[in-house]
């Protein structure tokens, strides 16, 4: 394909990568992570995330509190909170490394060896960008199935659910996976363009070329 070259994959795979990160960072401190509406009292809607918890009415709107102690939080969410900040750090250390490693970028110019190495570094951080992102997200995403189907709490009492941001947590985390497994094809990409052309030595060919010669010369 002529659309698909290194320039443009490694392009391409930035744009996924940072596209993964701010959607990783919006994900971080939504409060929609959680959410739950009793049948009781319908015009109510909880909302809770890693740092606020968050109240819905009607004639009010939406209030947020935070929460009050940080070990006073389940476990799932204290380690939410920390690999999502790592997350964060990794996708921005991913998105930065890469920058430099781009064709046509002045940084790093006249050095391939150091875009290389750049753009690997740049892979690699948003592998674990996207696995800090995917877990805790999961992690969350568990406890609440756990919790909704314990039968040690009674019917009518109401009970967590997913949220919106547990999804765009997903999204999130696939796409900075996608990106640095496109950053990869296009180290991989510029290695195939930049091998030397394969020369044949071979005595048939070179009896070839020689006959080829002499018939050119006849």
């Amino acid at each position: 394909m002529v659309f698909l070259t290194t320039k443009m994959m490694q392009r391409t795979a930035l744009f996924v990568t940072f596209g993964g990160l701010v959607t990783s960072l919006i994900t971080t401190f939504l409060p929609f992570w959680k959410t739950m509406n009793s049948d009781l009292n319908e015009v109510e809607n909880w909302f809770s995330g890693l740092w606020h918890t968050c109240l819905y009415t009607e004639e009010v709107g939406i209030q947020c509190k935070a929460y009050d102690s940080v070990l006073g939080l389940p476990m799932d969410l204290q380690i939410s909170r920390v690999l999502m900040s790592v997350s964060i750090g990794t996708g921005g250390l991913a998105v930065l490394a890469s920058f430099p490693g781009l064709e046509g970028v002045e940084m790093c110019s006249g050095q391939p060896g150091m875009k290389r190495r750049l753009l690997i570094l740049g892979g690699v951080l948003s592998w674990v960008s996207g696995l800090t992102t995917l877990a805790p997200v999961s992690i969350v995403a568990y406890t609440t199935v756990v919790e909704f189907w314990d039968e040690g709490f009674p019917d009518v009492m109401p009970r967590w659910e997913y949220g919106e941001a547990m999804f765009s947590g997903w999204f999130g985390g696939l796409a900075l996976l996608i990106g640095g497994t496109l950053l990869f094809v296009a180290v991989c990409m510029g290695d195939y363009d930049q091998r030397p052309p394969s020369v044949s030595s071979s005595p048939r060919a070179k009896h070839s070329k020689q006959h080829y010669l002499k018939t050119e010369v006849l």
